[in-house]
């Protein structure tokens, strides 16, 4: 048996891709009530679809994006551009979600979009490769680097249990608007890297979390500053060897989008759609508990949509 077909048969019974779920299924992965209308949902989740055309749907769905951007506003976009490696690797954010995301903040009346990461390999060749600096360019925004330690700023972090103060990147502090865009994927430290652990991106002393409780570090920065919207790419899921992957075998085509302005809600539903249990994931469970949002998807109003 091959590695992808041994991926797809062998994930937990939470996981299912795009294609094989039914609308039923679909509605119940989350484990709230389906919703047909509401005047405001705390999370959309999407699948079924290319990437743009999701996202397309879930905004429209939260309110379309002048909900978040005002007119003559700034706004910080934070993929997760970390990696040196090809969209197909599915190690990066999916460049067509990033470019479609800054054109909706200028729809919206936004002065300028942003766009930036701390990356881990070469920033530049990251950029690049990633596919994420030309779809950036493309839209009209503007792509900066993270790589100078002069950029960033010393912050305190009142609420941190074990995280107390930590170096933030300038942009996170001067823009009006801060949109996340993670990756759902195996992460071999923090189990999985969704919307908190994408947050790893914008620090700048982020080997301190390693070597002191990674999971409460990453939960505790939660509380200092909460995206204004969280946007959970599951287009090409890596199912294990994250964060960085070894090949195309690492994926399984999910074909699906999480949006939401709460973190934490927005982690737990892509938890599930990973095939785990958010309580089972630390820095989501501490996340919860320290009140940087909601993990019981029970108690919240979700819309799916299927493409």
């Amino acid at each position: 048996m091959k590695r992808r077909e041994f991926i797809r048969k062998s994930v937990g019974a939470g996981f299912v891709t795009g294609a094989a779920l039914s609308f039923t299924g679909y509605n119940k992965l989350f484990g709230a009530e389906f919703s047909e209308k509401s005047s405001a949902y705390d999370l959309v989740a999407v699948r079924g679809g290319e990437p743009e055309e999701m996202f397309d749907r879930a905004i429209e769905a939260m309110g379309g994006m002048k909900t978040y951007v005002k007119a003559g506003q700034s706004v910080l976009v934070k993929p997760n551009i970390g990696w040196d490696v090809i969209p197909e690797r599915g190690a990066n954010t999916n460049p067509g979600l990033v470019k479609r995301v800054v054109e909706h903040c200028f729809q919206a009346g936004a002065r300028e979009v942003l766009v930036f990461d701390h990356t881990c390999d070469n920033w530049r060749r990251s950029y690049q490769n990633s596919g994420i600096e030309a779809a950036v360019n493309e839209a009209g925004g503007r792509i900066l680097p993270g790589n100078d330690q002069s950029l960033y700023r010393d912050v305190t972090v009142p609420r941190g249990k074990k995280l107390k103060e930590a170096m933030v990147h300038e942009l996170v502090l001067d823009t009006d608007v801060f949109i996340n865009i993670p990756v759902l994927k195996h992460h071999g430290g923090a189990q999985l890297t969704i919307s908190l652990k994408n947050l790893m991106g914008i620090i700048w002393d982020r080997r301190w979390w390693h070597r002191n409780d990674l999971q409460q570090c990453i939960a505790d920065f939660g509380t200092y500053r909460k995206p204004d919207l969280n946007i959970v790419d599951a287009y090409r899921v890596m199912m294990q060897n994250g964060p960085r992957g070894v090949s195309e075998d690492d994926i399984v085509m999910m074909k699906s989008l999480i949006i939401s302005p709460d973190m934490v809600a927005a982690d737990a539903a892509g938890a599930r759609l990973f095939g785990s249990s958010p309580e089972q994931v630390g820095h989501i469970r501490i996340a919860h508990e320290l009140g940087v949002g909601n993990m019981d998807l029970e108690s919240q109003s979700i819309h799916r949509i299927v493409v």
